[in-house]
């Protein structure tokens, strides 16, 4: 299925919170944007090879408007710097998605956790839950109460949102949240790596559903050398144990989409017709990997000598 492309015009500049700033994206021309569920995020294209991806925090019943909050990243690769910096009140962007590797799935209880700015991805599904009618709470952590964006949004939801910034209470106390889960409840967290790692290391995986901005940290074996089959070009390619089956893909010619390069985004998924893949990304769910049925093409290899894609 093709994504949505689009170049939008930012339509509102506003402070969230200490170095975040929420934009508002309509299209130029009043057009509706494409539907979205919470957990989702877009593409958005600043620049000639400055692409980042940002979770969509606005209300999903509204198709006029798409909203992302961009923290500003000091030592970052240039994306946050950019938006901060040079992106302006009526300039346009390019976008693609939206996608959503991070769905709020059915369920009538939910423990959330976010830390800075991982709240963005959780605040819409906190709204789904409620309409859901679903019991859940909320243990929100950052370095001070200034820099956590949304609060104010929060505060309509009462004692059911723990704001629980570091300078003023220490580390997140998940035990309060993570320890005696009832039966039935899902729990979602986003965040820094440290967060998210204690949270796995607290949560049963068959619970817990996470979304990374950087790459887990994960072992792997030596590399070695494979054939991929490109069913829909025909092409057979070899992929050198140093190079990645997308840089190999693309150097025989064959464009595919891709942005981080090191398995967070999901935009280089692709379709597995045969074979094995050595999953290496940090989207992918372990029922996903263990179906074998996509793969992130930028950081997974194969765990044999053939794979077929369809690419």
């Amino acid at each position: 299925m093709s994504l949505y492309e689009a170049e939008l015009v930012v339509d509102r500049r506003e402070s969230a919170a200490d170095g975040v700033l929420a934009l508002t994206l309509r299209h130029p021309l009043g057009e509706e944007l494409p539907a979205w569920e919470p957990g989702a995020h877009i593409d958005v294209v600043l620049g000639p090879g400055l692409e980042r991806q940002y979770s969509l925090c606005g209300d999903p019943a509204d198709r006029t408007a798409w909203r992302i909050a961009v923290l500003r990243e000091p030592a970052g690769r240039g994306g946050s710097a950019h938006v901060h910096q040079e992106l302006g009140q009526g300039d346009k962007v390019g976008v693609r998605g939206p996608r959503n590797h991070f769905a709020l799935e059915p369920a009538p209880r939910y423990r959330f956790v976010a830390g800075g700015i991982g709240i963005t991805p959780i605040l819409p599904m906190l709204a789904q839950a409620e309409s859901r009618g679903a019991e859940w709470s909320l243990l929100y952590g950052g370095r001070s109460r200034n820099s956590m964006a949304f609060t104010e949004e929060l505060s309509r939801y009462g004692d059911r949102v723990t704001v629980a910034p570091q300078d003023e209470t220490g580390l997140l106390d998940l035990a309060s949240v993570l320890d005696d889960v009832p039966e039935g409840t899902l729990v979602y967290c986003c965040g820094p790596g440290p967060l998210l790692d204690a949270v796995e290391e607290r949560c049963p995986a068959g619970l817990l559903h996470v979304e990374r901005f950087a790459p887990k940290e994960q072992e792997t074996g030596e590399n070695t050398g494979f054939e991929v089959e490109l069913a829909q070009s025909g092409r057979t390619v070899t992929v050198a144990p140093d190079v990645s089956v997308l840089d190999a893909v693309r150097a025989a010619g064959v464009e595919v989409l891709f942005s981080c390069t090191e398995g967070t985004c999901g935009t280089c998924e692709t379709d597995v017709l045969e074979g094995a893949p050595d999953h290496r990304d940090s989207v992918l769910t372990d029922e996903e990997r263990e179906a074998g049925e996509t793969m992130m093409i930028c950081v997974s290899r194969c765990r044999g000598k053939r794979l077929v894609l369809d690419l």
